[in-house]
């Protein structure tokens, strides 16, 4: 099988289907420019897909536990049954998974593994297996492949504070470890000691703003705390989610390792590289202010609800909240960030 023939991935395990019988692996190899070996493979007797990658200068597992989906297991083979003189790690589809989705993630891997020209073995291992928690990460959270219209959205608009942040002057890395909204953190950003909460909107004349806890916009768990209210529009000259995403890219481009923890991110909040094509809305940003949330600013907190309301999802209009607004260097320096 050629580099990146994602198709000849499925014609491997197509061909594999019913060559054997009674229990193990039925392999065929998969060429990859990585310091590693792979084969499509299936596992008997149920003939579930697999990959298998093999690690020739690695003699025991740096990972004491390897990740587990829903629809997929990790496994450290006893032996390689290729017949080669190496560790090998299985990605198995369980018999209960989506082989649909199962197949997009072994994809995924395998052009991934093919980027690695130059890493070395070690790196490789370690990366397959961010990689596959990732996708835990996706399969746990995530139905569809496809995010719904209102996610695509609002992750427009996390992608256009991040890209304000680093054009402030933020390490892009320790941005990406403080982007907790893919992640389903309390606020999409925590920085310092504080925090910055995304909302997003098409609307004209109003800001609906959807808040879903009696936390997410607590200042006593976290200050300061600011909600980022981005406005957007659908206009031809605006930019896919895709292109957005590649616009970050090219503020990444010299860290290789920034790259991969966006492209996880990116996964964890949904967003899928096979999917790309199916996100054609353009955005352009119209504004964004940065709103200070504290004193009166309509909220709901466990301070001034009953005790016996226990959770919350509601919503409030940022127009009309009147809250003090600062710019984004200022509530930077004011969490501690700079």
């Amino acid at each position: 099988m050629a580099p990146n023939d994602m198709e000849g991935l499925r014609a491997a395990w197509r061909a594999l289907d019913g060559a054997g019988q009674g229990e193990g692996w039925q392999t065929i190899p998969v060429m990859v420019r990585a310091p590693c070996s792979l084969s499509a493979a299936r596992r008997m007797p149920g003939g579930e897909e697999a990959v298998l990658v093999g690690f020739r200068g690695l003699r025991s597992h740096p990972d004491a536990k390897l990740p587990q989906g829903q629809g997929f297991e990790v496994l450290r083979l006893d032996g390689d049954p290729t017949g080669a003189d190496q560790l090998v790690v299985a990605l198995a589809r369980r018999p209960s998974g989506s082989a649909e989705l199962f197949a997009m993630m072994a994809e995924d891997l395998v052009s991934l593994l093919d980027d690695w020209v130059t890493a070395r073995e070690h790196t490789v291992y370690r990366r397959f297996l961010a990689r596959i928690r990732a996708w835990q990460d996706f399969m746990n959270r995530h139905r569809e492949s496809v995010l719904s219209a209102q996610n695509e959205q609002g992750l427009f608009g996390e992608l256009v504070l991040l890209e304000r942040m680093v054009e402030a002057g933020l390490p892009p890395r320790d941005l990406l470890d403080a982007w907790q909204g893919p992640v389903d953190g309390l606020q999409d950003f925590v920085l310092g000691s504080g925090g910055i909460e995304v909302k997003t909107t098409l609307s004209v004349g109003e800001f609906p703003a959807n808040v879903s806890s009696l936390e997410q916009l607590d200042d006593n768990l976290r200050q300061p705390l600011f909600v980022a209210a981005t406005r957007l529009a659908l206009h031809s000259s605006g930019m896919t989610l895709p292109e957005m995403t590649g616009v970050i890219r090219g503020h990444l481009d010299d860290d290789r390792e920034a790259l991969e923890t966006f492209d996880i991110r990116l996964m964890q909040a949904g967003l899928l590289r096979s999917m790309v094509s199916r996100y054609t809305r353009r955005f352009l940003h119209a504004s964004s202010a940065i709103l200070c949330v504290q004193g009166d600013f309509p909220r709901l907190t466990r301070a001034n609800v009953h005790p016996a309301v226990r959770k919350v999802r509601y919503q409030i209009d940022l127009d009309l909240a009147n809250a003090e607004e600062v710019d984004l260097e200022r509530a930077l320096e004011l969490m501690g960030a700079t």
